[in-house]
C-alpha cells in the first residue's frame, strides 16, 4: 500500500468512526455519502476528498471569537457534534470555575440564538448538555438580537451566556459566542465576552470531551425565558430616551436578521413616528436573499434601504447586522451628489457614514452630557475605542475632560475597560450603555443616534454639519479601509511577512518616520498580529489579519488641519485633499502587502 493510499485510507477512517458518533442523522448520512463518493474512482472523488480533508484536518478553533464556520458535518465545521462538545466543556469549565463538586450553586447560563439555520438546534443541545451537567439554564423566548442575550447576562447574574450566531457572515455560516459574568468575572469585564485566558481554559475542557454521542443531554429541566425579558432590555434601553420632539424620518433595516421587531418597538416607544421599514428585509430569514453578504460595510447592502430613503424623503437610514449588534447610519450628504451616471439614491447624495464618523458622534454627544458630572481625575469616565479606530475619540474625550482608553481590536477588550461610558470600533460596533450591556448594541446605538439627528434637524442641522463642526474643533480626521480576501489562507502569513520584512519608505507622498510591530506590544497593549505605521504628516495606517475572516484589512487615518471658523467650502476642500490622500494610501500600502 501507498504512503498516499495510507494517508486516503486514514481519512476515510477518521470520517466513518465520526458518522459513527454523529448525533445527527442528516450530518451522519451527509458524511457517509462524501467519503462513498471519495472512495470511488469517478470524476467527483478529488474534490469529495478534498472536502474531506478540510473539514478533517482540525477541530474547530474554540478562541476569543468562540467557534464560527460554515455548516456541515466533521469536526472542522459548525454542526450539532461540535456545539455539544462546546457546551459540555464549557459547562466543565463552569463546574472547576465555581467549585462544583464542593457543593455550590450551580452555574447559572442564559443561551441565546438568531435566526440562522440550525441556531435553534445548536441552543437545544447546549441547554440539554448544561442541564444534564447540573446547570440552571435559561434559553431565550424566540430568535433575538446579541444584545439581548449580552444584557440577559447582567440583568439575570448569569455566570455565563451563550449566543448562537454567525452575526453578519454569510448564510452557509454559523457561530457560537461565549459570555462570562456572575460569579465567574467579577470586574469590569463582567459580562462581557471572553479573552485569554478563559477561551483556552475552556478549549482544554473541549478538547477533553470525546465523542459527542457520549455526552449525556438532557430531554427537559431548562427553563425557557418568557417575553418579559425583551420588555426588561426594552425598557434599560428607553432610559437613554430624551424628550425632545420627534420630527425626524427615518428609515430603517435589519438585513433579514433578528433586530427588526425590537429596533422598531424601542423607536416608536421613545416617540419617533416617522419610520418606514425595508419591507424586502424586514422579517428573518436564514437564505439573505437580496443581499450578497448581510453586512452593513459590504458594497450595495443598504442600497434598497437608502433608495427607500429617497423616494421616502427620509432624513436617515438606520441599518442593523442579522443579530442586531452592529449599527450603520446612512445620510444624505449635498457634498456627496453627482449628475454622472444613472440616477440613483448614491447620485442624489445618499452615503453611508464610516464607522469612525458615527463613533466620534456618539462619543461626543455622551461627553458632552457627562462632562462636569465628575470628581477629579480619579472619576473620570472614559472613552474607549480600538486600536484601529479613529484617534479623534481621544481628542474629544481631552476636550470635555474625561480619560481615553486604545484596546486591541473587538469588543471582548473594549468592553472590559474600567469606568467605560462609550466605547466603539470602527467595524460599526457601539456600546453606548455599558452598565446594562457589556457589548455593542445596534439597537441602543441606534436610538442615540436617531435622537442626535432629531435634535440637530430642530436646529435646522444634519449629522454631516456636525461632523464639520467637530473638524473646526479638533481638526479633519478621515478613515477609510482597504480590505483583502484571500481564497488560499497561506496568503495572509505570507503578505504579513513581507510587510514586515520591507515596509515602505513613504506613503502618499509622506515619509515613513515609524514603523511598530504590535506583535512586540505597543504603548501598553497586549502583543497582536498586526503592524503600524506613521508618516511625517501624521497619516497613520495599521494592518492586521481579520479575527473572523479570511481576510487582511488595512486602516488608513489621514489627519488635516482646518481652521476654527473654517467655511463650508473650506472644509470641502480638506475633505476632498484627504480623500485623495486615502486614494494614494490604498495603492501604495496594497503595492507593499504584495497585492
Amino acid at each position: 500500500m501507498t504512503e498516499q493510499t495510507e494517508s486516503l485510507q486514514s481519512l476515510l477512517d477518521a470520517a466513518t468512526a465520526w458518522a459513527h458518533d454523529d448525533v445527527d442523522d442528516v450530518d451522519k448520512a451527509e458524511l457517509h455519502a462524501l467519503v462513498e463518493r471519495a472512495r470511488a474512482t469517478a470524476p467527483g472523488a478529488v474534490q469529495a476528498r478534498a472536502e474531506l480533508q478540510d473539514r478533517f484536518a482540525a477541530r474547530l478553533q474554540f478562541g476569543t471569537a468562540g467557534l464560527r464556520g460554515a455548516m456541515a458535518a466533521g469536526p472542522n465545521r459548525m454542526n450539532r457534534s461540535v456545539v455539544i462538545g462546546a457546551a459540555a466543556g464549557l459547562g466543565a469549565y463552569l463546574g472547576s470555575a465555581l467549585g462544583a463538586a464542593s457543593g455550590a450553586t450551580p452555574p447559572r447560563v442564559v443561551v441565546g440564538f438568531d435566526a440562522r439555520h440550525r441556531s435553534a438546534d445548536f441552543a437545544r443541545d447546549t441547554a440539554a448538555v448544561l442541564t444534564a451537567q447540573g446547570a440552571e439554564v435559561l434559553v431565550l423566548p424566540s430568535p433575538l438580537p446579541t444584545p439581548v442575550l449580552s444584557f440577559a447576562v447582567r440583568h439575570l447574574s448569569a455566570d455565563a451566556g451563550v449566543m448562537v450566531t454567525a452575526s453578519h457572515n454569510p448564510a452557509a455560516d454559523n457561530g457560537y459566542k461565549v459570555y462570562l459574568g456572575g460569579r465567574v468575572v467579577t470586574d469590569a469585564g463582567q459580562g462581557a465576552q471572553i479573552v485569554p485566558p478563559y477561551d483556552v481554559l475552556i478549549a482544554e475542557q473541549i478538547a477533553a470531551v470525546g465523542p459527542a454521542a457520549a455526552v449525556p443531554r438532557a430531554e427537559s429541566g431548562w427553563t425557557t425565558l418568557d417575553a418579559s425579558i425583551v420588555d426588561d432590555y426594552v425598557a434599560a434601553t428607553l432610559a437613554l430616551a430624551d424628550e425632545t420632539p420627534r420630527t425626524l424620518r427615518i428609515v430603517t433595516t435589519s438585513l433579514h436578521g433578528v433586530g427588526g421587531q425590537v429596533l422598531a418597538r424601542v423607536l416608536a416607544e421613545a416617540g419617533f413616528t416617522h419610520v418606514v421599514p425595508v419591507e424586502e428585509q424586514r422579517r428573518p430569514d436564514p437564505d439573505f436573499p437580496t443581499v450578497v453578504f448581510p453586512n452593513p460595510e459590504e458594497k450595495g447592502a443598504i442600497d434598497m434601504a437608502v433608495a427607500v430613503a429617497q423616494d421616502a424623503h427620509a432624513d436617515i437610514v438606520i441599518a442593523n447586522d442579522p443579530d442586531a449588534d452592529r449599527c450603520a447610519v446612512a445620510v444624505h450628504d449635498r457634498r456627496q451628489g453627482t449628475y454622472q451616471g444613472a440616477e440613483t439614491a448614491t447620485s442624489q447624495g445618499w452615503r453611508m457614514l464610516h464607522g469612525d464618523e458615527v463613533g466620534a458622534l456618539l462619543g461626543d454627544d455622551i461627553a458632552s452630557r457627562l462632562a462636569g458630572t465628575f470628581d477629579g481625575a480619579q472619576d473620570r469616565p472614559v472613552l474607549a475605542n480600538s486600536v484601529v479606530s479613529s484617534r479623534l475619540l481621544a481628542a474629544i474625550a481631552h476636550r470635555h475632560g474625561l480619560a481615553h482608553a486604545t484596546t486591541l481590536t473587538g469588543f471582548k477588550w473594549i468592553a472590559r475597560t474600567p469606568a467605560l461610558a462609550f466605547g466603539y470600533e470602527e467595524a460599526l460596533g457601539y456600546c453606548v450603555d455599558p452598565d446594562q450591556v457589556r457589548d455593542k448594541d445596534g439597537i441602543s446605538a441606534a436610538l442615540l443616534v436617531a435622537q442626535l439627528a432629531n435634535r440637530l434637524k430642530a436646529a435646522g442641522r444634519t449629522l454631516p454639519d456636525r461632523l464639520d463642526d467637530l473638524a473646526r474643533e479638533h481638526g479633519l480626521y478621515l478613515t477609510d479601509q482597504l480590505s483583502v480576501r484571500f481564497e488560499d489562507l497561506a496568503g495572509i502569513p505570507a503578505a504579513m511577512a513581507r510587510l514586515r520584512a520591507e515596509p515602505p519608505t513613504t506613503l502618499a507622498g509622506s515619509g515613513v518616520v515609524d514603523v511598530l510591530d504590535l506583535a512586540d506590544g505597543v504603548d501598553g497593549l497586549p502583543p497582536t498580529d498586526g503592524v503600524r505605521l506613521l508618516t511625517q504628516d501624521g497619516t497613520r495606517v495599521i494592518v492586521r489579519p481579520s479575527g473572523t475572516e479570511p481576510k487582511v484589512k488595512c486602516y488608513l487615518e489621514v489627519v488635516r488641519d482646518v481652521p476654527a471658523d473654517a467655511t463650508f467650502e473650506e472644509i470641502s476642500r480638506a475633505r476632498s485633499n484627504a480623500r485623495a490622500t486615502l486614494a494614494m494610501l490604498k495603492h501604495d500600502i496594497a503595492a507593499a502587502l504584495g497585492l
